[in-house]
């Protein structure tokens, strides 16, 4: 299966108020995240708490509309 590297940022929109948001549907872990859910530290999708990973490049590969993220680049 052939992925993308693509920045955190272009993935999730971060808010003003700390917390952040899918900018497309995801699916992390087996669980499913649609672009309106927005979120805080330590919540966790897949035993993942995202906030681990701002600001570095996910692997991502997409199922129709769907963005899985695979890792993460160190």
């Amino acid at each position: 299966m052939e992925h993308l590297r693509i920045n955190f940022n272009q993935v999730f929109n971060l808010l003003p108020d700390g917390r952040i948001e899918p900018k497309a549907k995801l699916r992390i872990g087996g669980v499913e995240i649609s672009p309106d859910l927005k979120f805080g530290r330590g919540v966790r999708f897949g035993k993942v708490d995202l906030f681990e990973y701002v600001g570095r490049d996910l692997a991502i590969t997409k199922e129709g509309n769907v963005w899985i993220i695979l890792g993460y680049y160190a």
